[in-house]
């Protein structure tokens, strides 16, 4: 039997609701989340489903304070209205909503889900995240993406008409892209006014289209990894400059608009997972766990209808693995890692010789307790955690 830190985790650093909508209008070619294309989707049976899961865990997990429902994809914009209020209205019953809980959905900015904007914020979502990708129609064209740049504009301008919380996504290190060009349209987008900015650097992933043609030779003009890591270091000065810096390795924010769900993940808190290829993680009875389901949506749909139950595993996480988690997770934060919370999970603590060289070298930075990647070591944080994780 593992043992767990002196605080389960939901109470240390939150619990909150993942649901996972997998459908999408057209798969991304750089996308390797777990989307599907599909015709029609039978949203009443749908909503039946993620309802009596969202029940299950109410059951069994009762007594917590939910801090935050997230609705991720596939594209959760193409879910009804009546959908979202539905799952929204589970979730309260299962659980007692926190003050001030935060209810994030993501959208694409393409007319006709932008029109259902309305819809969400009467069903109880309070903050958007809008996938905008680039505000260039030539980039948005390479990255196969449906809208254009000037409905982005209108999407996330109708938002924040709606919403008291609006994100949105960008991505660099696009193919052709030069660092001028990365510079100016930041600076755009920055021009906007956002309270919270997700920027991302375009990774080519085994298995999605852009992969296969990295493989044959067919996605020219991909930037080199000294101009990648200038862009990167390029965004950090001018999101910073702006009153936005990076509370995580790729997420900006003004002070207090910060998304706290996915704080949850990188505090290592617990969340449930509803809904195709979700995830869990989650404290019971002294005890963490993991779960899964599965990838394709009839396969999930027909096991909660038939079975009670979406999960394809439920394992239990050691604390050797808990404390790598948290070490991993963390020092993607500016916050850092809260070393007191890394020895209660009992499991094993960095090296001291490692830790004085990291620090020496000025890759990380420890204070009252805290160990913080600098500005030198951000860029280089995988090779940071090969040093400190003890199976390197």
């Amino acid at each position: 039997m593992s043992t767990p830190a002196s605080v389960e985790n939901w109470q240390t650093a939150g619990f909150g609701l993942y649901v996972h909508w997998p459908f999408c209008q057209a798969k991304c070619p750089y996308c390797d989340f777990n989307s599907h294309v599909v015709a029609n989707v039978d949203q009443s049976r749908w909503r039946a489903a993620l309802r009596a899961e969202i029940a299950r865990y109410g059951n069994e997990l009762s007594g917590r304070r939910l801090d935050s429902i997230f609705f991720g994809g596939g594209t959760p914009s193409l879910m009804e209205p009546e959908t979202v209020a539905d799952v929204i209205e589970a979730a309260f019953s299962a659980w007692e909503p926190a003050s001030g809980i935060e209810i994030t959905l993501e959208a694409n900015p393409t007319s006709a889900e932008a029109r259902r904007f309305r819809g969400y914020a009467d069903a109880g979502v309070n903050r958007l995240s809008i996938g905008v990708q680039s505000l260039d129609d030539a980039a948005l064209k390479l990255l196969g993406r449906l809208h254009s740049a000037e409905e982005a504009l209108a999407a996330l301008k109708l938002a924040r008409g709606i919403f008291a919380r609006v994100s949105f996504d960008l991505i660099y290190a696009r193919q052709h892209q030069t660092l001028e060009d990365w510079r100016e349209e930041l600076t755009r987008a920055i021009g906007l006014g956002p309270d919270h900015l997700s920027l991302y650097q375009l990774t080519i992933e085994d298995g999605t289209a852009f992969g296969d043609r990295l493989r044959r030779g067919r996605l020219p003009g991909l930037p080199d990894d000294d101009l990648a890591a200038e862009m990167y270091l390029l965004t950090q000065d001018i999101c910073a400059a702006a009153g936005l810096p990076a509370y995580e390795i790729s997420n900006h924010a003004r002070p207090g608009f910060e998304g706290r769900h996915n704080l949850i993940y990188w505090r290592q808190g617990d969340y449930v997972g509803v809904g195709p290829g979700a995830h869990g993680r989650f404290t019971r009875e002294g005890r963490r766990l993991a779960t899964e389901t599965p990838l394709q949506p009839g396969a999930w749909l027909e096991a909660v209808e038939t079975r009670g139950s979406g999960e394809t595993l439920r394992a239990e996480i050691g604390p050797e693995e808990q404390a790598g988690d948290y070490l991993m997770m963390s020092l993607r934060l500016a916050e850092g890692c809260d070393l007191g919370r890394l020895a209660s999970f009992n499991a094993w603590e960095p090296d001291q010789a490692i830790l004085e060289t990291l620090v020496g070298e000025e890759l990380l930075r420890l204070d009252s307790g805290r160990l913080r990647l600098t500005g030198r070591g951000r860029p280089v944080l995988n090779a940071i955690l090969r040093e400190l994780l003890p199976d390197g």
